[in-house]
């Protein structure tokens, strides 16, 4: 069955922080300080990115200390995934349908 891509986990991860972000926690779980150090970006802005990836459920969090680990959930990725590929499927599908116009 054929579902639509999550627009909220889109525009997520439409934002160039973010999916740099995301792109650094696919190698390794990370703090606050090392994300900061990694993109460059203020610490204020850049915890309220890692609130925004948190709500939308695409990093959790482990606290260690007084330090805050993100981690990705390939799982909410996977799906991403999983719903491109089906996108992708029908359009191979349907590239030969065409209607008419009026």
């Amino acid at each position: 069955m054929l579902t639509s891509v999550d627009p909220d986990v889109m525009r997520v991860l439409g934002d160039p922080l973010r999916l740099k972000i995301v792109t650094l926690l696919a190698s390794e779980t990370l703090c606050t300080t090392h994300l900061v150090e990694e993109t460059g970006a203020k610490q204020t802005n850049l915890s309220n990115h890692m609130k925004v990836l948190r709500e939308a459920g695409i990093v959790e969090t482990e606290p260690c200390g007084r330090y805050t680990y993100y981690k990705l959930k390939p799982e909410v990725l996977a799906g991403l995934s999983d719903q491109f590929a089906e996108l992708a499927a029908a359009a191979r599908t349907a590239a030969g349908n065409k209607r008419a116009c009026p």
